[in-house]
């Protein structure tokens, strides 16, 4: 049998299906001409999904991953190979850049300028022939999913039963002629299963109507001529293409996260060449100063190259003397308006889509180029940033709002609208043709949508007390644990505060417990009691990461706890308490303390061990990138001793404070374990996680012991603490468990456990343990997370109630695992797959969810000096 017979056959199976109108996507080179077969007999119209493996060090063969076209280029790891092959950061970035050149060949080979099939709201048919770890099937199934299909089946001639069973859980309906429980190899199904070329690939595509994107059309005059040039003098690499008779040059500022290689800024290049433009996009960051995060937001070294790059194009003899304009996006926008200022009368337009001009600074009163500010309706936050930067603008200027686009213009239609008011405006200020701007596509229904927009509840804006009215249902509850997607974000704490605030007011809660070290949270507790403050080294909350707590929201919620005790009896008082006796993040920095002092190497091996200490990382580089040396292994015995004599110092502490929380057994069991719970820390171990969690429940549980039957708390957390981890790939791959579980156990249908999440916007996080804060933006979510899912309701803010009416028919879409996002206090959306998403069931890890669509980093306070107290202790510091 060869790759033909096989899609013969297959053909008849998908033919009997009595599928509608299905697309049909073939894996090249080797899926090519199974995908033929099967699209003519179903009379569908054929597409490639081109996705390359990573192959594991020492043979290529093994799948370590896999990457896929699209907007932004996914990644797929295959966990275990990583860890059994040992695959580092640098084996790991190499290969993906090796795999990511050979991707963008075959797209230019195979695909050309061909306008692709759009598989939203369809039924596609994804084919290959064959496959062995089933890697570059995921990562194309994860493409698609992104993209909106809504039914995907997979057709596979052979495949290994165990690879198959993986698959059935990414796709609707899996069909193979030979599922193999002794597989050998994909090629020993076939007599005939010789590697094909490329022009054979090319000629099977053109018999389902592909063109040849190899075919010389030199002679034809629309097509534009492409080259790769270098900038100098770092010989940046850059794409440059020029249509006949240009009418002017755009030259492209990407912003964070994003490149030249970017298939969305090639979206919008193309368009501007197909009205006329020559574009030039190209890396702005050496591969070396790409690996820094913060180059990323370095403004001025960006804007440096966008000068570059603009005195390169004036050398240049075929575009030397085309009018230039600048185009920028996010804080590539802020770099195109200090360029323009700079280069002044060299550039005749700027537009900014979606960016930050406001970055900018004092060099927006000297640009002098005409400048076009394109911004989403649904970006608030940066409609008011562009709203001042085009008021300190001093040139010709526009601000155009694109309807139901947010930050990154990913809604349906949108990059199209906004890409069309860019071409207007270089039209205008460049030369005089008028363009008119495409109208956006109407979304096509999806039934999982349509369900979870129908069991939402919409919220009212945070401000309005209806918002927090609608928690009343939780009133009756003995805990309910509050949660965040991130450590960072504005929107989580103020709702958490109004919440908490309605429970406290209406309904008896008298506890407020926090995912803190314990001694920084008594001080706020004596802070809201006012009661006296004995002195405390360091001061409370300053140690990383000092925005957690020490930020404007959190303030403001204990401004109200203070002013609410003021009004009542001291007995009746809220009390607010830290649930980590074991001090996690005031023992890493004593840890850090004692290493940069004895040895600075092992110390920053613990810094990037820490980073990556979180339940839901699946970072490939997390231990590769930080092993251990002989010098770190040495120092665990005095560390671990200094930990368990500051544990001892605060247990005397705490029966100084008068709160006779813990009896001598617990205290004995406390210090029994501390160097169990220290030693595994130390390591940056995921023991210690649930250690940690165990003892944070049995410090709750205390407090609501000594506080009495009737008293009721309100926990905030992180969600992966507070989510029931069972029902979790921490709990079902790792063992680990979490608060949230431990109190459905204990507490039963009195605790209510209450995620949230985020689609967008920014967030307030650090790239490496330790390390200063960030404001980074939050990455669109992937297409396979709940996170996509909540987002394309098209709601703003919504509850999700899952003990009411309104979700019955919604448990079933909502209890099947897709991946969740979770963001700590480390954020690095250059690989947000593996550092922030992992397999969760939505409505079985919580009993509500909140759902913000966009989000704004906390407002971190200034560490002041102070010689005494006064009424912002414990935050004026």
């Amino acid at each position: 049998m060869d790759r033909k017979d096989a899609g013969q056959k297959l053909a008849e199976q998908l033919a009997a299906m009595g599928l509608h109108q299905p697309l049909v996507f073939a894996l090249p080179r080797g899926g090519v001409p199974v995908g033929v077969e099967v699209a003519q007999t179903l009379a569908a119209p054929l597409d490639v999904v081109l996705v390359r493996k990573i192959g594991a060090p020492g043979n290529a063969e093994v799948a370590l991953g896999a990457i896929v076209e699209g907007d932004e280029v996914q990644v797929v790891i295959n966990e275990d190979i990583r860890r059994r092959s040992g695959a580092d950061t640098e084996y790991f970035e190499s290969a993906y850049a090796e795999q990511l050149a050979e991707l963008e060949r075959r797209r230019d080979r195979y695909v050309g300028d061909r306008k692709r099939l759009n598989p939203k709201g369809r039924t596609v048919v994804v084919v290959d022939d064959g496959l062995a770890t089933g890697a570059t099937m995921k990562a194309a199934l994860t493409a698609l999913h992104r993209n909106g299909a809504a039914r995907i089946v997979v057709a596979l001639p052979v495949a290994p039963v165990q690879a198959l069973q993986e698959l059935a859980g990414l796709a609707d309906d899996v069909v193979c002629l030979v599922p193999s429980t002794e597989f050998r190899g994909v090629g020993g199904f076939y007599h005939d299963f010789h590697q094909l070329t490329d022009d054979e690939t090319v000629a099977l595509l053109g018999q389902a109507g592909f063109p040849d994107a190899s075919v010389d059309r030199s002679e034809n005059e629309s097509t534009p001529h492409k080259r790769k040039v270098e900038i100098p003098p770092l010989g940046l690499v850059g794409d440059l293409v020029v249509p006949k008779d240009p009418r002017g040059i755009i030259l492209f500022a990407h912003g964070s996260g994003s490149s030249r290689l970017s298939p969305r800024n090639r979206q919008v290049a193309s368009r501007l060449n197909d009205q006329g433009f020559a574009t030039l996009l190209f890396d702005l960051l050496t591969p070396t100063e790409g690996q820094d995060r913060q180059n990323v937001f370095d403004i001025q070294l960006l804007a440096e190259r966008v000068v570059e790059a603009a005195m390169w194009v004036a050398s240049e003899p075929d575009i030397a003397d085309l009018p230039l304009g600048l185009f920028g996006a996010s804080t590539g926008a802020a770099a195109a308006l200090v360029a323009a200022a700079e280069l002044l009368n060299r550039v005749a337009a700027v537009v900014s889509r979606g960016g930050r001009p406001d970055l900018a600074g004092r060099h927006l009163q000297h640009v002098t180029a005409p400048t076009l500010l394109v911004v989403g309706s649904l970006d608030h936050e940066v409609i008011e940033l562009n709203k001042g930067a085009l008021s300190d603008l001093n040139c010709t200027r526009q601000m155009q709002i694109v309807p139901g686009a947010g930050h990154l213009f990913e809604e349906s239609g949108t990059l199209d609208t906004a890409v069309g008011h860019a071409a207007n405006w270089f039209d205008k200020h460049l030369v005089s043709l008028q363009v008119n701007p495409a109208e956006p596509a109407p979304p096509l229904a999806n039934p999982e949508i349509q369900a979870l927009r129908a069991a939402a509840e919409p919220l009212p804006a945070l401000n309005d007390p209806d918002f927090a009215k609608s928690f009343d249902r939780f009133g009756s509850h003995r805990v309910v644990l509050l949660g965040e997607a991130s450590h960072g974000t504005s929107e989580f704490y103020r709702a958490r505060a109004a919440i908490t605030q309605r429970l406290i007011e209406k309904h008896g809660f008298s506890i407020v417990a926090v995912e803190a070290d314990w001694p920084d949270a008594a001080t706020v507790d004596r802070h809201i009691g006012q009661i006296a403050q004995p002195e405390m080294q360091p001061p409370p909350f300053s140690r990383f990461p000092t925005w957690m707590w020490r930020n404007s929201e959190f303030q403001a919620f204990t401004d109200f706890l203070r002013h609410h005790n003021s009004l009542i009896e001291t007995k009746d008082r809220v009390r607010f308490y830290g649930l980590d006796l074991y001090n996690m993040r005031a023992s890493m920095a004593a840890v850090l303390d004692y290493l940069d002092r004895v040895d600075p190497k092992a110390s920053e091996i613990a810094r990037k061990r820490y980073a990556c200490l979180s339940p839901w990382s699946r970072e490939p580089a997390a231990y590769g990138r930080a092993a251990l040396t002989h010098g770190f292994a040495k120092c665990q015995k005095p560390v671990t001793d200094i930990l368990v004599d500051l544990l001892h110092k605060e247990l005397d502490y705490i029966n100084r404070d008068g709160d006779q929380f813990f009896d001598a057994a617990q205290n004995a069991r406390l210090v029994a374990n501390a160097k169990q719970y220290y030693r595994a820390m130390y390591y940056g171990s995921h023991l210690s996680w649930n250690l940690r969690d165990r003892h944070m429940f049995e410090t709750l549980n205390s407090i609501l012991k000594h506080a009495g039957p009737s008293e009721k708390a309100v926990v905030w957390a992180h969600n992966s603490h507070i989510g029931d981890a069972r029902f979790t790939d921490m709990g079902q791959s790792r063992g680990e468990w979490n608060i949230g579980q431990l109190c459905r156990e204990a507490y039963g249908d009195t605790a209510a456990l209450i995620g949230f999440g985020t689609a967008s916007g920014t967030v307030a996080a650090a790239s490496e343990w330790d390390k200063p804060i960030e404001f980074k933006t939050i990455r669109p979510p992937r297409g396979d997370s709940y996170e996509a899912m909540c987002r394309d309701t098209g709601l703003e803010r919504f509850l999700l109630d899952f003990g009411g009416d309104r979700t019955k028919n919604l448990k079933g879409i909502l209890a099947r695992q897709r991946l969740q996002r979770y963001i700590g206090v480390i954020y690095r959306p250059e690989s947000e797959r593996s550092s922030h998403y992992s397999y969760a069931s939505l409505s079985d890890q919580y009993d509500a969810y909140v759902w913000f669509n966009e989000t704004s980093a906390v407002t971190p306070l200034a560490t002041l000096s102070s010689d005494q107290e006064d009424e912002t202790f414990p935050f004026g510091l």
